[in-house]
């Protein structure tokens, strides 16, 4: 994969110094016409582990080229572009149906963002540049007894000198068998109420002690993984924030889930409807006409189209009251992971339906994709995914419930 221009995207103004979006978009849309692979679905379709790697590196290298890689960094670090610039062009990465940086999602999302807020300049200097060259990060959160309720977790670090001795297990570690290093919550205090008493940490995963195994999923792919840490040190220097205050933390790296990436997620769920209805289309009833034609079919469609659009209005609201003085509706993030997630899940399946028994045939997805690759029965399973990471549909609901709806906490949470 090469660059076939070299020009990266900048941000551009008007005469007044504002913003000039519909010439950004205009950008950002040729140099996708260039860029992005043709035919790159194909070759991800099948491939193995290593095509993958290179790929995901490679196409990583051109957005950097680019300068669409990180435009949610600041400018220091290769970013600068305003919430409604970053919305611009992942709206329109998406439409262009471009790779996902699936392999560097974290790294560049939920690592960037946890540096940025709670890291130290010699932490900030030392990962954001090799993030940038294709540092990969996982994420150790979740553990077999404290999934959605990540203050219960158990792996406990223990002080010993200038290092943190850890032992303990995580699980759902997205791609954890890549990554170079890992987001780590562990319990530094156990005497603590549920959500002190824990630590956020940098793990390098070449430390000694680690074991991963990569989690097989019903659609066939190893997406997930089990980390099983057996007295593995880490720096003290490695602590982020201070110690005990790792689950404030948590909660920047979470957000990132809930936050302006919702907007590309977003747009490809929109583009995954399209495929949909090019599916009612393509595909025949018992009659013998095309499903389109079916009354209660186009009733479905157009639910479905109604609640994308919906959701696509949700997320502008939220990128337009982040760029203004308009306070924030304290659950609106939430509300717009909760309605994304169930969402994806109703659209896929509605592929799956429509599709019929030749859909159940699909075997392989392409693995740079989101889960609107239009191989229905995979996207649909995979979809389940999303109601779970960055707190599952129902932490989702209490967030709702306790923030905008003022309804009185889950007792035992302090």
């Amino acid at each position: 994969m090469s660059s076939r221009t070299a020009a990266p995207v900048r941000p551009v103004r008007t005469d007044t110094g504002e913003p000039d979006l519909a010439a950004l978009r205009a950008a950002v849309r040729d140099w996708c016409a260039a860029n992005v692979p043709a035919g790159w679905q194909e070759r991800q379709t099948g491939a193995s582990h290593e095509e993958f790697v290179r790929f995901q590196r490679e196409w990583l290298g051109t957005l950097r080229a680019g300068g669409l890689a990180v435009p949610h960094w600041p400018a220091d670090y290769g970013g600068g572009f305003s919430l409604a610039e970053q919305a611009v062009i992942f709206e329109e990465l998406a439409r262009a149906e471009a790779p996902r940086l699936v392999l560097h999602f974290v790294s560049l999302h939920h690592a960037a963002a946890t540096l940025l807020d709670a890291g130290t300049a010699e932490q900030r200097e030392r990962h954001l540049p090799a993030i940038l060259d294709g540092e990969v990060w996982c994420q150790g959160f979740s553990e077999p007894e404290a999934g959605s309720d990540l203050a219960s977790l158990r792996t406990r670090a223990e002080r010993r000198g200038d290092v943190y001795v850890v032992n303990g297990q995580k699980v759902w570690a997205s791609l954890a068998m890549y990554a170079d290093w890992c987001l780590l919550l562990a319990r530094t205090d156990p005497d603590a109420p549920k959500r002190r008493g824990i630590s956020y940490f940098l793990m390098d995963m070449r430390s000694p002690g680690l074991t991963v195994r990569p989690i097989r999923q019903a659609g066939g792919e190893e997406h997930f993984c089990e980390i099983f840490l057996t007295d593995v040190e880490i720096p003290a220097a490695n602590l982020i924030g201070p110690e005990n205050d790792g689950w404030r933390v948590a909660q920047r790296t979470l957000n990132t889930e809930r936050g302006a990436t919702m907007v590309e997620l977003a747009e490809r769920l929109a583009v995954g409807f399209g495929r949909l209805v090019d599916l009612a289309r393509r595909t025949t009833g018992p009659d013998g006409s095309p499903m389109a034609d079916d009354s209660a079919v186009r009733d479905h469609l157009a639910r479905l189209a109604t609640q994308v659009r919906a959701l696509r209005l949700l997320v502008a609201r939220a990128v337009a009251e982040a760029e203004s003085d308009v306070p924030a509706a304290g659950a609106l993030a939430s509300v717009i992971k909760l309605y994304y997630s169930e969402l994806l899940q109703r659209v896929t399946g509605y592929g799956v339906e429509i599709a019929g028994p030749a859909g159940q045939r699909a075997a392989r997805r392409p693995m740079s994709a989101g889960w609107e690759s239009g191989a229905w029965l995979l996207d649909f399973i995979g979809s389940w995914e999303w109601t779970i990471p960055g707190g599952t549909s129902e932490i989702q609901r209490s967030i709702i419930g306790e923030r905008a709806l003022g309804l009185p906490r889950e007792p035992g949470l302090a």
